[in-house]
């Protein structure tokens, strides 16, 4: 192996990756409404069988996820045909001290530095939705002119690290539908407690359900 490929193969091992995916478990917090996590052993090792197997019952918007066009908007997308390129690559960890709405004025001074995807860390992450946690109807969120500032900034996608980038109660859900009718893919429930503002590399890979309006993914951060 050439000095060149070593050198290669010792940043990769060094360079460190943040799951900022919540654990899905039936303990696991939902929207009201929304289907809670079910899982059942449908055949054990321990009971006599071959495999041990396991039946999954949730909803396409648990834990972290990505809302698809179709989500909020009839003629959108569907899951299946949102851009992995929009999941993948640069991005930048903004924290706010916000535990209300976030609107322009917070956003007009940062630092976007051409960057095209944008994930909020803000008082959510301490308390949000981590397994055992019960919904909170009060936690960070954006707001209308911080929705329009992120879409004429032409942004991909943007994150929020509670199970909504909207209010709990926003009639006719603006922030959704600004975002999704601007082709910005909107990633949710992100657990960015261990993480600090900066820069790194997102890649995250909702899983592929046909139809669907939006869907589960693992999400991580890898350092750049």
């Amino acid at each position: 192996m050439g000095s060149s490929a070593a050198a290669c193969c010792l940043d990769r091992k060094n360079m460190k990756i943040y799951d900022i995916s919540l654990p899905i478990s039936t303990s696991l917090p939902v929207w009201p409404g929304d289907p809670r996590v079910e899982l059942e052993r449908t055949s054990s090792i321990a009971s006599g069988a071959d495999t041990n197997m396991t039946r999954i019952m949730m909803g396409a918007h648990t834990g972290t996820h990505i809302d698809a066009p179709y989500h909020f908007l009839e003629n959108g997308k569907t899951v299946d045909a949102v851009s992995l390129e929009a999941c993948i690559g640069p991005c930048l960890v903004v924290e706010l001290e916000s535990d209300a709405l976030i609107e322009k004025k917070e956003l007009d001074g940062l630092d976007l530095g051409g960057c095209e995807r944008i994930l909020f860390k803000t008082k959510n992450s301490e308390t949000g939705a981590h397994p055992g946690a019960g919904f909170r109807e009060h936690y960070a969120a954006l707001g209308m002119s911080a929705a329009m500032y992120l879409a004429e900034k032409r942004m991909i996608l943007v994150g929020m690290d509670y199970l909504s980038i909207e209010a709990f109660i926003a009639p006719g859900n603006p922030v959704h539908r600004i975002l999704l009718s601007n082709e910005i893919v909107i990633l949710e429930g992100l657990n960015l407690s261990t993480v600090n503002p900066g820069r790194y590399e997102l890649i995250c890979l909702p899983l592929k359900i046909v139809g669907a309006d939006g869907a589960p993914a693992r999400a991580v951060l890898r350092e750049q």
